[in-house]
């Protein structure tokens, strides 16, 4: 039996993350890298895309900045043959890109609706269907999609008073969704030997966010605060790891207790 702290160990493997420079991707890529694997950072910004893993680089950790435009069927397609190519195989997808725009149910429009699930429903079902290829074929993998906590309850739209900013209602549908996804693609991977599962995190705290979002939603959270990121990169670890390797179809929920009340 092995240590069980090498089993949270990714040497050798390869991972991609898609959206992997933001708030929440970012310590997803980190996370993969500072564990041994080769880490895919992948995005529609090549650029930043290309600084960060970089940045990653300049630490001693394997990691690739590649362009993505998850719109693009033929984006997703080639992103995965270069991938096939380059390195012999994809171990672990993070499903974390998403599009927004938008408002509340007033505010959407039919063309905001249809441009965000472009990406967040077609595109990330491509992305499983495409990625997952490689990965049945070596009768192993390992598949997380990020979905939000906005994928199981409603807003609480007060948390929004005395700020700018509000919840989008395709933001609501497509992580529910995705939800629901990720169990119907367990089922149909587990023969394959390809786990997939869910991280919904809780609000993430970042440079743009307005302090008085940060403190209302600081108060509705039982452990006080909004989301760090430090917070989201050991449940991504262990998901893509063997640590978890007899769990599929789950959506663990990352979000400082805000759902359990």
């Amino acid at each position: 039996m092995p240590n069980i702290l090498d089993c949270f160990r990714l040497d050798g493997k390869v991972a991609l993350v898609t959206g992997g420079t933001g708030f929440v991707g970012a310590p997803i890529s980190r996370a993969l890298a500072e564990a041994g694997a080769t880490v895919v950072i992948a995005s529609r910004n090549l650029a930043k895309c290309r600084a960060f893993s970089a940045e990653l680089a300049g630490e001693s950790l394997d990691a690739e900045g590649l362009a993505l435009d998850l719109a693009s069927e033929s984006s997703i397609r080639a992103l995965r043959d270069h991938i096939i190519e380059r390195h012999d195989r994809i171990d672990i997808l993070f499903n974390n890109s998403v599009a927004r725009a938008g408002g509340d149910l007033d505010q959407m429009t039919p063309q905001q609706w249809e441009a965000t699930m472009k990406v967040n429903s077609t595109g990330i079902f491509l992305a499983c269907q495409i990625f997952s290829e490689p990965m049945r074929a070596r009768r192993q993998g390992s598949i997380i999609n990020v979905a939000s906590i906005y994928g199981i309850v409603g807003p609480t739209f007060s948390i929004y008073k005395g700020t700018q900013v509000t919840n989008p209602i395709n933001y609501s549908f497509a992580k529910g969704g995705l939800i629901s996804l990720t169990r119907y693609l367990a089922s149909f991977l587990a023969p394959y030997q390809v786990r997939v599962n869910c991280l919904s995190p809780g609000g993430f705290k970042n440079d743009d966010t307005p302090p008085q979002f940060a403190a209302n939603y600081g108060h509705q959270t039982p452990l006080g605060r909004m989301a760090e990121e430090e917070d989201i990169k050991g449940p991504a670890l262990f998901l893509a790891s063997d640590a978890s390797r007899y769990i599929t179809g789950q959506n663990i929920v990352v979000d400082g207790g805000w759902t359990s009340i």
